[in-house]
């Protein structure tokens, strides 16, 4: 019997208070409340796209900016994911998928290689500085996969195709990035331990 796949963490600081669990084998169910409407949006998303089952209570200094809510939220979904992987034995390692959403295609590749690195562009030209649902502003989401990847050791490489409302463009990159990682988690019964000629992930 294969051992679960889960984690539960809680990450405190004086910008922020974070509660999240994480299964990897689930069904896309989620509860999301961040008190930043559209990252729920978006972390809603993943989970369905992802096949996982996501729980996230998060509340911070939103009065000053989502920033540090936002991002810190990243940080500790990457921690739990991280720790959900275990020892990566079995895993398919790799994952890749392109996802359009009406005017806007994203691509994403993701490798849960152990090594930490983000390779993102094609984001048009003012998108990190625009408001979406009038909070969010589209620089954050560089920093939700920067965090992400930091802390779960993985390498994505996320890349916007086209597009030009900047909700679809947020939304394609978080769904695009959900498909990839569910094939790159997902058990591959023909894989004889960790898939790396070093032993090692």
């Amino acid at each position: 019997m294969t051992s679960p796949r889960t984690a539960e963490l809680r990450r405190e600081t004086s910008e922020s208070s974070i509660s999240l669990s994480l299964d990897l084998d689930g069904t896309g169910r989620s509860s999301i409340s961040t008190t930043v409407p559209f990252f729920d949006h978006m972390l809603t998303a993943f989970a369905k796209h992802a096949l996982v089952d996501l729980t996230v209570e998060a509340h911070g200094d939103t009065a000053i900016d989502v920033h540090h809510t936002v991002e810190d939220t990243g940080i500790v979904l990457g921690q739990a994911i991280a720790r959900a992987l275990g020892d990566k034995v079995g895993i398919a390692r790799f994952g890749d998928a392109l996802v359009p959403l009406d005017d806007a295609l994203a691509q994403a590749v993701v490798d849960v290689s152990g090594r930490p690195y983000l390779v993102h562009g094609g984001e048009p030209a003012g998108f990190e500085f625009h408001l979406i649902g009038g909070h969010f502003t589209g620089s954050m989401v560089r920093h939700v996969f920067e965090a992400i990847t930091m802390h779960a050791g993985l390498t994505v490489h996320l890349t916007v195709l086209a597009g030009r409302d900047p909700h679809h463009i947020a939304e394609a990159e978080f769904k695009a990035f959900a498909r990839a990682f569910r094939q790159a988690v997902q058990r591959d019964e023909r894989v004889d331990g960790v898939p790396s000629t070093k032993g090692a992930l």
